[in-house]
């Protein structure tokens, strides 16, 4: 597949995150963990948990990309439990294989993104802003 790039500044990408952070605050009460999918959740799961005064902040790590190729999925590291309690944060969700992963582990989980791809978005509960299929987004911690 043709990408066509669209960079993401880190005032569009924080801003959004507070986006999110403020859509889930009605909601606040239901979480006691937020779950950082590494590396790409990382930056928003951190603003996300300081908006919504979460301390307690754990991560995931799956691994499916190279450069811009998906490739097989594997988990680098998981978390105890099944979900319950907890807001899992991605920057994207693209063909929904993480989080299809994720929730197998977590099933109980509430997953939240910055993007949404449509072969991805019914995987996420949450999406921020969709994005067509064809559209590789460039965050700035890349």
């Amino acid at each position: 597949m043709t990408y066509t790039k669209r960079h993401i500044s880190w005032e569009d990408a924080a801003a959004l995150a507070d986006a999110l952070a403020a859509q889930l605050a009605p909601r606040r009460d239901e979480f006691r963990t937020i779950i950082a999918i590494t590396r790409g959740g990382m930056v928003p799961a951190a603003i996300v948990a300081r908006r919504l005064d979460i301390t307690y902040v754990d991560t995931i790590g799956i691994s499916s990309y190279e450069d811009q190729t998906q490739g097989e999925v594997r988990v680098i590291k998981t978390v105890p439990g099944n979900g319950e309690g907890c807001l899992v944060i991605d920057d994207l969700v693209d063909r929904g294989t993480t989080a299809q992963m994720v929730r197998q582990m977590l099933p109980k989980s509430f997953i939240a993104v910055l993007y949404a791809k449509p072969s991805g978005k019914p995987f996420a509960d949450l999406a921020m802003e969709d994005v067509p299929q064809d559209v590789w987004i460039e965050f700035p911690w890349e």
